[in-house]
């Protein structure tokens, strides 16, 4: 009797165990590029609500970004990125935009430069990339995002120069 109640015990946890482990596996995928599209344009409409908030402009240049740099030659690619440009230029004449918010955008975009086009920018941007990446750690030692995205260039230009 113990022994049909333990293998039911111990069923019960692995299809827990599984069913966990699935659900994480899930949520760790990249969303499609139609759904970064989407999420992007929910976020412009944000900031053209909120036109004079920082906060917004922010999560659109972050969300363009990173829909060009994980689909670098996709058709929509350049217009996220003269996007994400245009927004990071208005963040940069409002009064409250973190300096090292700034400096992390701009390095994400002249990285994001460097993925579509290795051969033609990379020389181009990398300084701007280390640059402003380092400006941003520099202004703030806790830019979490600065810190990852800087690991991730020179781990990737590592790999690019070994080969």
């Amino acid at each position: 009797m113990t022994s049909v109640i333990f293998k039911h015990v111990v069923a019960t946890v692995v299809l827990v165990f599984a069913s966990v482990i699935n659900l994480y596996a899930q949520q760790a995928q990249q969303p499609s590029a139609d759904e970064m599209l989407n999420q992007i344009g929910m976020l412009k409409r944000l900031e053209a609500m909120q036109p004079d908030s920082v906060a917004p402009k922010y999560k659109l240049a972050l969300a363009s970004l990173n829909f060009a740099i994980t689909n670098p030659h996709a058709a929509q690619a350049e217009p996220m990125l003269a996007q994400a440009e245009q927004t990071i230029y208005q963040m940069a004449q409002m009064k409250g935009t973190d300096q090292s918010d700034l400096c992390t955008l701009r390095g994400f975009l002249y990285m994001t430069r460097i993925v579509q086009n290795p051969a033609q920018n990379g020389q181009k941007y990398y300084l701007d990339v280390l640059q402003n990446f380092e400006k941003a750690l520099k202004l703030n030692p806790h830019n979490l995002l600065a810190a990852q995205l800087q690991a991730k260039f020179v781990e990737g230009m590592k790999q690019a120069t070994a080969q």
